[in-house]
């Protein structure tokens, strides 16, 4: 290599730090209590998902027009409207919470979009995209944020009647007959986006984000046992009854075997470029992850592997559990319960896409259709992660807001004995009044 910057390098990052400029600017103005960590952490990881995605570009001879980069600084613009337009026009996290079922109502229908037949397009086997004209984008990104925040308002309101009543078996507080109809509901959406979009990521996402938040509300661990085992019932029995289901589990045991090689190529060559890294990896620009299908989206962190090495991916890993601990340190830290729920289950969302995306390149986990936040090429999935970084920054914003500040009128009455406390926070959960919403984040 010559040891020059790429043509356009600089003006990709002058590009995106204009753009965190504004946003800071932003929260300065309108949210200056803000956690001051998350915008950089998320720009920091975008960042790098743009210089691998550029270098691919250049591999690959991309020209200008064609260049994956450019149209990811786009999106990346548009993330951060989005984010820049809710901190602005939304003051109030729990303003949301007047809208539980119309956020059900949008995520489902967002959900359904893709079947649609005029709209809904397959890409690959699954059918999760909408196309509009030459553009393609992904509404389920845009879904887990809708059904995060009704999973927020409906058990901010249930969540009594889903913890307290219950029959107690073998030191286990088994819910009622009719309270299980919600995690039902939910556990037969999760079936039908997997066998009608073939989409294992996106329903994997779906049904852990709520057992995850049913256990924060309620803290029984019947919640986890149940939903665990409704996740290897369906699971099993989509395995028994779907070829696409038993294609993918098969190139997760057996990905080197000689029938399946011609169709697992991907996972392999990840898996080997990889190992090509070792501990440091190759250089930036000096390995051979374009060869790899789909290195700039589906396999970035692999391209990454390969050229920054076991080091570096951990240091995106490690990034990753920074924001989504200050998701849930914002969770502990604000006063009411529906934003408690709220931050609990966006930073969930986040950790658990990691997680499956992870899982899938390094065969810990069946590969899915998911792309790592903010590091991946996907306009849909940039704009829906830096809305969720918006969303978490005017909760912390509210959480590490002076009491003496607080409009007081928008929050919950106190109770006559807790007058002391609104400079502290929440009360313990023995201490709470019974008009007082209390959430232990775990």
């Amino acid at each position: 290599m010559d040891d020059k910057l790429p043509p356009g390098m600089l003006g990709y990052g002058a590009g995106l730090g204009g753009l965190a400029l504004i946003l800071h600017l932003a929260l300065r103005r309108y949210a200056r209590y803000a956690d001051p960590t998350l915008l950089p952490m998320a720009t920091l990881i975008n960042g790098i998902g743009l210089v691998m995605i550029h270098r691919i570009d250049a591999a690959k001879h991309r020209t200008f027009g064609e260049s994956y980069a450019f149209k990811q600084l786009l999106w990346t613009t548009l993330g951060v409207i989005a984010a820049t337009a809710i901190i602005v026009l939304l003051r109030d996290h729990r303003v949301l919470s007047r809208y539980t079922y119309i956020a059900m109502a949008a995520g489902l229908a967002l959900l359904l979009l893709p079947l649609l037949p005029v709209i809904g397009k397959q890409i690959n086997g699954s059918r999760i995209w909408i196309g509009l004209g030459p553009l393609s984008f992904q509404p389920g990104e845009l879904a887990k944020i809708a059904l995060t925040i009704f999973f927020a308002g409906y058990l901010v309101t249930a969540r009594d009647s889903l913890s307290l009543v219950g029959r107690k078996i073998l030191a286990m507080q088994l819910p009622r007959g009719r309270d299980l109809g919600p995690l039902l509901v939910v556990w037969g959406a999760s079936l039908a986006v997997l066998v009608f979009e073939r989409d294992l990521g996106t329903s994997l996402l779906f049904f852990g984000l709520f057992v995850g938040l049913l256990y924060v509300a309620t803290e029984r661990t019947s919640w986890v046992v149940i939903g665990f085992l409704l996740f290897v019932g369906g699971a099993f029995a989509a395995w028994t009854l779907f070829g696409h289901v038993q294609r993918r589990v098969d190139f997760w045991l057996h990905p080197f075997a000689a029938d399946l090689l011609p169709y697992s190529t991907q996972i392999v060559q990840g898996l080997f470029g990889m190992a090509n890294g070792g501990l440091l990896g190759t250089g930036l620009g000096e390995g051979r992850p374009e060869i790899v299908y789909a290195s700039e989206s589906d396999m970035i962190l692999a391209s990454l592997g390969e050229e920054l090495g076991l080091a570096g991916v951990f240091a995106i890993l490690i990034l990753y559990a920074l924001i989504v601990e200050r998701g849930l340190r914002t969770a502990i830290g604000v006063r009411d319960g529906f934003g408690k729920l709220l931050a609990t289950g966006l930073a969930f969302t986040m950790a658990l896409q990691v997680f499956v995306v992870a899982g899938g390149v390094t065969r810990v986990i069946p590969l899915t259709g998911l792309t790592m936040p903010f590091l991946a090429y996907g306009g849909s999935s940039l704009l829906a992660n830096w809305m969720i970084i918006a969303l978490l920054m005017r909760i912390s914003d509210s959480a590490r807001r002076p009491a003496a500040e607080l409009d007081l009128p928008m929050f919950e009455p106190p109770g006559p004995s807790d007058q002391s406390d609104q400079r502290s926070g929440p009360l313990p959960p023995a201490a709470a009044p019974d008009n007082q919403e209390t959430v232990v984040v775990r």
